[in-house]
């Protein structure tokens, strides 16, 4: 992996569930290479929105399936998307409250049931809990106790205040927050995990150092070198 000119400063625009993990990383790589890479975390949906409306960045970091849709719409250049990590969702409960069974899907879909409130976030996790429920027949008869997080604000943080008695979210986001348990990831039958990919935009297509200094920076997130620092914050390495 060629190391390009520590003179560049890059900058990328990532989700909210990757926000620590990318801090770590960016760190080790400024101290590895010399290069400063500054990433933006905001709320998924905002982030994609960002690149559309032509804002400048030199990388895309979002889940899967919102690179495929910005390499599709030919905001992002097309073969350049990585997946470079993996996030589970977990629960959690406000610190101290008690602690519902989730074995497995019939204790998760009871604990859901019997939550006077819950939350989950408005990215892939939240999209999959809504399917779940709809499968699950209980989606209208929970509708009303769903507690929406506002944009940049961690589900964890409404468990922690008491507005949601019941959290859904990246284990990531929820794993260093103060004022919750961490009862952990949702069991096997029906676990869900969000692949983090990597993208060029296409603004800076012509710019060959550019694009050459970022495809350095990205092969540093997918190596096998940084993957204590990923367990460390909740993800799995590819």
């Amino acid at each position: 992996m060629q190391t390009p000119s520590s003179s560049l400063v890059l900058r990328g625009i990532s989700s909210m569930a990757t926000k620590a993990l990318l801090a770590d990383l960016t760190q080790a790589y400024q101290a590895q290479t010399g290069v400063s890479v500054q990433i933006e975390s905001v709320g998924g949906v905002d982030a994609a929105k960002r690149v559309q409306a032509g804002e400048a960045f030199d990388m895309v970091l979002l889940a899967s399936d919102a690179i495929e849709r910005l390499i599709a719409s030919g905001h992002v250049q097309t073969g350049s998307r990585s997946d470079w990590v993996r996030s589970p969702v977990a629960v959690a409960v406000q610190a101290g409250a008690a602690r519902p069974d989730l074995s497995n899907e019939a204790a998760v879909k009871a604990a859901v049931l019997a939550s006077p409130t819950l939350s989950y976030s408005t990215g892939p996790s939240g999209v999959y809990l809504e399917k779940l429920f709809e499968r699950w027949g209980i989606a209208d008869e929970v509708k009303a106790r769903i507690v929406v997080p506002p944009p940049g604000t961690p589900v964890g943080a409404l468990v922690a205040s008491g507005q949601a008695a019941l959290g859904f979210q990246q284990l990531s986001e929820l794993i260093a927050l103060p004022g919750i348990d961490v009862l952990g990831t949702l069991p096997t039958d029906v676990a869900f995990i969000t692949t983090f990919s990597s993208g060029i935009p296409a603004v800076i297509a012509g710019d060959a150092a550019r694009v050459a200094a970022v495809q350095s920076f990205l092969q540093f997130l997918a190596s096998a070198g940084v993957e204590d620092v990923k367990r460390k914050q909740g993800m799995d390495w590819l």
